[in-house]
């Protein structure tokens, strides 16, 4: 019988823009600052917990959804050891930026963030439910579950269209240029005396401004990437040892240990796509 302090994740091959996560009792279950590629939206479903969204942070309780966009960086935590428990689904940002613009809601078929941190409202919570119901239940068609995530993502599409995020100054082209070296380079070692050298500031400069538009100092934005690349390589089967070195860590402990902090599963757990007892 599974833990229920351990982290359950369900995916389907015909579903490959979804990802979805439960957890039953969230108390040991803690994140270190970090950030997803894809769009986010989970449920409290028993307990309360805080979540860290960029500098805000917000009391969440069983009934709340919380929304993430690609990109934010966030945390979600326990309080003082009380019991709470979730269900978290991951949505491709390409997939759902095609919907976006589908149902009219976007003027091009590019990626605009969403304000919204925390729903509290009961009907979209009970959605929320119903349609990752679906999709953990076997017997329901394909044609069944697609229709439940479309038809209840579009709904909140819908409802959420007109709030525009709060603007943030772009990024210089000097750390989007470093931000995209890291992305590329994600897998190899990368030294501060190289980023200073592509971007001609000072180390400690560098790291402050990194930070202040990206979330992340360089080194934490990196780790990001690579734990990123584990769980693309986990997805595919490949196994434990050989995603740890394909993301560039050194050796399969070294990436077991940063895997835990980052997404509060470990490797194991994590490339168990069906929710086994």
């Amino acid at each position: 019988m599974t833990e229920p302090s351990h982290p359950r994740f369900w995916r389907d091959a015909r579903l490959p823009h979804l990802e979805l996560r439960l957890v039953e009792d969230g108390r040991k279950v803690c994140y270190a600052p970090h950030s997803h590629r894809h769009w986010s939206l989970g449920a409290v479903t028993a307990g309360e917990s805080t979540f860290h969204y960029r500098e805000a942070r917000h009391h969440i309780q069983a009934g709340s959804l919380v929304l993430m966009n690609p990109e934010w960086v966030h945390a979600c935590n326990p309080i003082d050891d009380r019991p709470w428990a979730y269900r978290m689904l991951y949505v491709d940002t390409d997939w759902l930026t095609t919907l976006r613009h589908g149902a009219g809601l976007l003027v091009a078929p590019c990626w605009e963030d969403i304000p919204t941190a925390v729903i509290t409202a009961p009907d979209w919570y009970a959605g929320y439910l119903r349609m990752t119901d679906a999709l953990l239940d076997p017997t329901r068609d394909l044609l069944d579950q697609q229709s439940e995530v479309a038809d209840y993502l579009t709904a909140l599409m819908h409802h959420l269209a007109g709030e525009t995020a709060r603007s943030r100054p772009l990024p210089p082209a000097t750390l989007r240029e470093l931000a995209a070296y890291l992305d590329a380079h994600a897998a190899e070692e990368v030294s501060l005396d190289t980023l200073c050298a592509h971007s001609g500031y000072s180390p400690g400069h560098l790291i402050r401004a990194f930070k202040q538009y990206f979330g992340l100092t360089p080194h934490a934005y990196l780790i990001n990437r690579r734990v990123q690349l584990g769980q693309r390589e986990l997805k595919r089967g490949t196994p434990i040892a050989e995603a740890a070195l394909s993301a560039g860590f050194s050796d399969q402990p070294h990436f077991q240990r940063t895997f835990k902090r980052l997404v509060a599963a470990t490797p194991d757990q994590y490339r168990r796509s069906r929710l086994e007892s």
